[in-house]
């Protein structure tokens, strides 16, 4: 077994597929240090700043109402459900004006839970094919059917369920709002559209987008005033908010069932209180002051051709595309490669992920190395 291992490696490897875990010194703000290299940090989550910010942290604790545990050691089900839990998911639901809302330990915990459990036999999921890993997971761990519709093709979507529909009870509509790896967002109008045509259930992943969308940052659906119209809203902590955890909200029958069914939440122990906590604060004190800082955020990611803050570089083979990392490596760059399966084959890239602290300036040298490397990308040269 171990030889089989080695050569699945070894193959990995000499196709520039090989990942690593990188190690780092310290992340301040938008730089990141690698063996006391300085670099400015393409590949964070941290959209706001708000992780590793010693201020944030030290005002959360100095104003913290009680002194929060470090660990759960217990499941939401058993012992796991502090005051703190519910406060937290009653301000969800109130922000979004929906019924329920429940807590996961991660967005992956909240996709694979969702999609596994709410989709029995003789149902349907429509998923679109560029959806995240986490999404794909929870509907091959379903019992239901699901079909892939052509990224962000809503006549794609629109021929699938006409076809699958009437074969099927119950149908669901998956789809992220912000595209991960493509910065993109969904046609969420027409998403609605189709979703009450024929009677669908409609499930938003907003976790690049909650925390960056909106007037109060509760993602595109806020923006485009829809919030009412998807029946759940799938939001992580882990990002923007600079915490750790995610949520989904929307109707009470639906949260209920995954109470009772998604097995990610039930035999998970619960995320330590302190965490809960805190991203209660953030999003209570921290984020409503944000708006300018995100438009301005987004506005570069505009100018450089995306339509949000993720900016894909396209480059295509494997080894082009590590190669090229090294190259920013040296100049002050950290990129990561990101290749299938995240993607497809052929469309390995860079993923440049903006923050509120990074300028034009700190990207146009970054912008004259890509350049002789670009096959297909949004970048603007």
């Amino acid at each position: 077994m171990y030889e089989t291992l080695k050569n699945t490696l070894d193959k990995l490897n000499n196709n520039s597929h090989y990942r690593v875990i990188k190690e780092f010194d310290k992340k301040d703000k938008k730089y990141i240090y690698i063996d006391e290299k300085k670099l400015l940090n393409l590949s964070s989550n941290n959209y706001l700043g708000f992780a590793d910010n010693e201020s944030i942290s030290k005002n959360f604790l100095n104003n913290a109402k009680e002194i929060y545990s470090f660990g759960s050691a217990s499941a939401r089900l058993l012992t796991g459900t502090l005051p703190i839990y519910n406060e937290l998911e009653q301000l969800i639901s109130h922000l979004f004006n929906k019924e329920k809302t429940l807590i996961f330990n991660s967005g992956y915990h909240a996709n694979v839970g969702i999609n596994s459990s709410l989709a029995d036999k003789g149902d349907v999921i429509f998923s679109d094919k560029l959806n995240h890993a986490s999404i794909i997971d929870g509907m091959k761990l379903s019992q239901g059917k699901f079909f892939r519709y052509q990224h962000n093709d809503m006549d794609s979507l629109e021929r699938l369920i006409k076809r699958e529909r009437n074969n099927f009870k119950n149908a669901f509509i998956v789809s992220e709002s912000v595209f991960s790896m493509d910065g993109d967002i969904a046609d969420i109008e027409k998403l609605v559209e189709l979703k009450e045509k024929y009677n669908c259930i409609l499930i938003l992943d907003e976790a690049h987008a909650f925390g960056v969308f909106g007037s109060k940052g509760l993602g595109v659906c806020e923006k485009l005033n829809l919030i009412d119209k998807v029946d759940l809203i799938i939001g992580t902590f882990g990002k923007a908010i600079g915490s750790m955890g995610a949520f989904v909200t929307g109707n009470k029958i639906l949260i209920e069932y995954l109470i009772n069914k998604a097995r990610s939440f039930i035999f998970s122990t619960a995320l330590p209180p302190i965490n809960i906590a805190f991203s209660k604060w953030i999003i209570e004190n921290e984020l409503p002051k944000t708006y300018e800082k995100r438009q301005k955020m987004l506005e570069l990611g505009q100018k450089l051709g995306s339509q949000s803050h993720i900016i894909p570089v396209i480059i295509g083979s494997n080894k082009d595309t590590v190669d090229l990392c090294n190259v920013l490596f040296h100049n002050g760059y950290f990129t990561l490669p990101i290749r299938p399966p995240t993607v497809p084959e052929g469309t390995s890239r860079l993923r440049l992920s903006l923050t509120t602290e990074i300028e034009f300036n700190d990207i146009e040298k970054l912008i004259k190395i890509i350049s002789p490397y670009i096959n297909k990308s949004n970048l603007t040269k």
